[in-house]
């Protein structure tokens, strides 16, 4: 609410989980005690370019126990002798003032903090991500249940290897024994070829000797 002709913070809404705001350059000279009642968590406020006088005026910060920093730059305030020692003792929760800590230090830039406070809230996201992950069991149930497919399939894939060995094995025997089969009746038929053919010849013999002796008797 910056540079908007503000004057007094009395119409103020409750925002309890507002950390950081900006009212420089308004008009405002006092009633900041409401700041407490309204925005209790206040980390940051920048109060620079009101017309803020004195010291009691800032004494109602002190209930702002979140408080730590505060920026009074351009107020009237700031033209009191030992300005920053008054301040830094007055509200001891304060780090900073006007961007500048006791010891001069400057103030980290509010982006980096909003940076950090976002990596913060990321962390804790990443976390309840973890945290809410499968059930425990879950993964192992999905293990066990992978292991048993794979021992389902090498057992039917074994059991069929066995079968397809079982059939080969024994076609083979059977081809064996019909070659031996074929093998012996080829032999059988050769034999009784050559029996054959030494028969019709002691036949022809026999004839031949009883012609030769038919002849001898006509003689």
């Amino acid at each position: 609410m910056a540079n908007v002709e503000l004057s007094s913070l009395a119409r103020l809404p409750s925002l309890n989980k507002l950390r950081k705001l900006e009212l420089s350059d308004n008009i405002i000279s006092g009633g900041l005690e409401v700041l407490a009642e309204k925005c209790p968590n206040l980390t940051y406020l920048n109060l620079s370019g009101n017309k803020i006088k004195d010291l009691s005026t800032v004494e109602a910060l002190q209930n702002l126990k979140n408080l730590k920093s505060l920026d009074l730059f351009n107020c009237e305030i700031t033209n009191l002798e030992d300005y920053r020692e008054s301040i830094f003792e007055l509200l001891q929760q304060i780090t900073y003032l006007d961007g500048f800590d006791q010891e001069d230090n400057e103030a980290p830039d509010s982006e980096e903090e909003d940076d950090e406070d976002g990596d913060e809230d990321d962390e804790d996201e990443d976390e309840d991500e973890a945290e809410a992950g499968p059930p425990e069991g879950y993964e192992e149930e999905e293990e066990e249940e992978e292991e048993d497919e794979d021992e389902d399939e090498d057992e039917g894939g074994s059991e069929l290897g066995e079968g397809e060995e079982e059939v080969g094995l024994s076609y083979l025997m059977k081809e064996e024994i019909q070659d031996e089969e074929d093998d012996d009746d080829y032999v059988e038929e050769g034999e009784e070829e050559e029996e054959e053919e030494e028969e019709g010849l002691r036949g022809e013999k026999r004839k031949r000797d009883a012609e030769d002796d038919g002849e001898e008797e006509d003689d």
